[in-house]
């Protein structure tokens, strides 16, 4: 799945789907946006607004 245009996607399916990429296929977030070509900065941005952050110990991303 591209994740390209994720800012259309159910935001619930997004981050199950990013927390199964982090947690089987990338190392970091970072990885993961760069594989993607998705701004790091826009994305975390976008994650905040809907109430997730980034937890780098667990590699996943979590509710706030």
């Amino acid at each position: 799945m591209n994740l390209v245009n994720y800012k259309l996607m159910d935001i619930h399916i997004l981050i199950s789907l990013i927390n199964m990429k982090l947690r089987d296929e990338f190392n970091s977030i970072s990885d993961l946006v760069s594989y993607y070509d998705i701004s790091l900065d826009e994305f975390l941005i976008y994650l905040n607004e809907n109430k997730y952050i980034y937890n780098e110990k667990n590699n996943s991303l979590v509710e706030i």
